[in-house]
């Protein structure tokens, strides 16, 4: 037996005035979602908890069967080992983004406008550059990952993933300096050396080549970097060792590639898999059949759903909803049904009104041979929320999966 585990970050919503009350689950034609439903059983999940609007870190790690509350320990380090960067258990990382400020500091655009990949390659080469002719108490590594988002990693000794960020969360809001979390001089020093390496980014970038291009085209420059959620290395006992299972993952997002390396998943790369609106998804679809030649359990993870809920783009997030319908589709249409389970779900629910990750529960189908379906005929989150799952936690996702596969062991005698 084998599984395919599909989620669509942030595809779950609330119901919207433009949708006439409906959610964009809901009111998007989803033919073959709704055939899982129809032929499978459903549910809904929270993440972590009622109420509790989780990260897509934190949400992805409990959705793989990991308690996030006791093991997660920071968003940076998970995301640099996803882009390829060697962490230490000493080493610090945090996640980072280049953004917009005006003359105050005060943040215009926390994106810098989604500057392209390719711009922020430029700027982060030269401050890469700037930063190993300098000295700092730290090792410092400076990578851009996709668009906007970059990792800074701190090397050496006495340091600690217990400091705040400098971003304030929100447009119109100055930087912020950043603090430690805790009374050790290991987070003081940290604070220090992050605020320094903040300052020292931020004067090579404000009068940098490509900002002034950028301007004069009408973009926003990417005039400071933002950074964002310390962390180290969590402690996980990877899927391997728990389940026994050969797991992969195909993802373009190196946050989340970060979480499944740690939790032993082999990362397959997609060709034209770019975590954007234009990533393609049925590459995707293709390279999960592939993989389950190899694999016992493939997550296909989409990030576009999100990114519309973000950009508050209702059409976006429907256009996303029915690639991730084509993607399902083609699974469904090239793997034995006696053979496969197929789970499809969200990691949080990320409201279009707000723009913001919320608490409220995902929906969640599985189909496959020994599942006792249940009379839903739709998916989306209020018809799910009337399965057979009932409602259930992130973590106990995992082990239904591995229950249908066969790899959890019978506790007691």
């Amino acid at each position: 037996m084998k599984a395919i585990l599909i989620i669509g970050d942030g595809m779950a919503d609330r119901p919207l005035k433009e949708l006439e009350g409906k959610t964009p689950l809901e009111a998007t034609e989803k033919p073959f979602l709704d055939e899982l439903a129809k032929s499978g059983i459903c549910g809904i999940i929270d993440p972590i908890s009622p109420g509790f609007p989780p990260g897509s870190d934190v949400a992805t790690l409990a959705l793989l069967g990991y308690d996030a509350l006791k093991v997660y320990t920071g968003r940076g380090a998970l995301e640099a080992v996803g882009s390829g960067i060697e962490v230490l258990p000493t080493d610090i990382a945090f996640r980072c983004n280049f953004a917009t400020v005006d003359k105050d500091l005060v943040v215009v655009d926390r994106r810098a406008g989604r500057i392209a990949t390719e711009d922020a390659a430029k700027l982060t080469e030269d401050i890469q550059k700037a930063v190993s002719e300098e000295e700092f108490e730290a090792d410092v590594l400076f990578k851009n990952t996709v668009e906007h988002r970059a990792i800074l990693r701190l090397r050496g000794p006495e340091l600690s993933n217990m400091v705040s960020s400098s971003d304030p969360a929100y447009v119109g809001r100055r930087v912020q300096k950043i603090m430690p979390l805790d009374d050790t001089l290991q987070a003081a020093r940290t604070a220090k050396i992050a605020n320094k390496l903040m300052t020292f980014f931020h004067e090579i970038l404000k009068n940098h080549e490509v900002n002034e291009k950028r301007k004069e085209k009408g973009l926003l420059p990417a005039n400071i970097v933002l950074f964002r959620s310390a962390g180290k290395l969590p402690d996980l006992t990877p899927l391997t060792l728990k389940y026994g299972i050969r797991p992969a993952v195909i993802c373009a997002l190196p946050l989340i590639r970060g979480v499944c390396k740690l939790a032993g998943m082999k990362p397959i790369l997609v060709e034209g898999a770019t975590g954007t609106y234009a990533t393609n998804v049925m590459a995707k679809a293709k390279a999960a059949v592939k993989a389950l030649e190899s694999y016992d359990f493939v997550l296909v993870h989409v990030k576009g759903t999100d990114l519309a809920s973000h950009d508050g783009k209702v059409s976006k997030k429907m256009e996303m909803i029915v690639k991730i319908d084509g993607l399902v589709s083609y699974i469904l249409e090239n793997t034995d049904p006696e053979e496969t389970y197929i789970a499809v779900t969200a990691d949080h629910t990320t409201s279009i009104a707000t723009g913001e990750h919320e608490g409220d529960p995902v929906p969640i189908v599985l189909r496959g041979p020994y599942v006792r379906t249940d009379d839903v005929a739709e998916f989306g989150e209020r018809a799910c929320a009337k399965g057979g799952l009932g409602r259930i936690r992130g973590k106990d996702l995992m082990p239904i999966l591995m229950n249908f596969l066969g790899k959890v062991k019978k506790y007691g005698a």
